[in-house]
């Protein structure tokens, strides 16, 4: 199945996408996509609900980010073998660990805001793991167990903040929208294999990257279970994977974003987002 959370910022409610592609309120039997809602159990029970029984939610709602309740959101650096070669990077013998704070987390369509400062706003479009039942030294057998699903990240960078100042890359990650998030949380019977799956991102209709989660050095069922080694993951935790090779910053000469680009990006099952960006105030 595929959920979504939809209505103004900070009032959203739940939704499932119908066969049609239509969003059917949800709200009648759950009060939100967070916490135990999103238990593979319950969602698997939400299987149920017949979508035609459910009221039809208008096609101009606003999508808002496709969980709630996001505790920790933990992404992992230079994932990707060929991303790390076009960035003149080796591929680390473990996973890269940084946070991205969870006040970045926007939905899939909102504007990007390039933070005052700003030279160097990049691109990076990202496989989601949505976390749905407390996850504490699992084993990669039966770390997928504990995941609610899989979604579209986008995972803006500020690369000045991020690699020129001195610190860790934190602060280059988390400004207000650099985490579109959704448009869909989509349940893993819909997603036989999380690493084979084709990602992609388009800068005002020119495609900048064009990848595969194939190339991944840790696969989604290894994250899962090497984070739950240092921190337990709860429900609603997001964990964003790395990117493919087309970033901004590897390019030659490096190309970033400035107000009125356009930015497109999915992933092939899990639906797409569109960004306008513009200048924070």
């Amino acid at each position: 199945m595929k959920f979504v959370r939809y209505g103004a910022e900070g009032a959203e409610k739940p939704g499932l996408v119908d066969a049609t592609g239509a969003i059917r309120d949800l709200s009648g039997h759950i009060s939100d996509l967070s916490g135990g809602s999103i238990d593979p159990d319950a969602l698997a029970k939400l299987g149920a609900v017949d979508p035609a029984s459910l009221p039809l939610v208008s096609a101009e709602e606003r999508l808002g980010a496709c969980v709630a309740g996001t505790g920790k959101f933990i992404c992992i650096g230079l994932n990707y073998s060929d991303h790390a070669a076009e960035t003149g990077a080796t591929v680390p013998p473990e996973p890269i660990i940084f946070m991205k704070a969870t006040s970045a987390i926007s939905g899939p369509n909102d504007d990007l805001l390039i933070p005052r400062g700003s030279e160097k706003t990049d691109w990076e479009v990202e496989l989601g793991i949505v976390i749905g039942r407390k996850a504490k030294y699992v084993s990669e057998d039966e770390a997928l167990d504990y995941v609610a699903g899989y979604c579209t990240i986008h995972d803006v960078s500020e690369r000045a903040f991020q690699t020129e100042r001195s610190g860790q890359w934190t602060k280059g990650k988390s400004c207000d929208t650099f985490g579109p998030t959704g448009p869909w949380l989509v349940t893993k019977d819909e997603v036989p294999d999380p690493q084979n799956l084709r990602l992609w991102l388009k800068v005002n209709g020119e495609t900048m990257q064009d990848g595969t989660t194939k190339t991944m050095v840790y696969g989604a069922a290894y994250l899962v279970s090497y984070l739950s080694q240092f921190m337990s993951l709860q429900p609603g935790d997001i964990i964003s994977t790395g990117t493919p090779p087309g970033v901004g910053m590897g390019m030659k000469p490096p190309r970033y974003l400035k107000p009125g680009d356009v930015i497109e990006l999915g992933i092939d099952g899990l639906g797409s987002q569109r960004q306008t960006a513009r200048a924070d105030a």
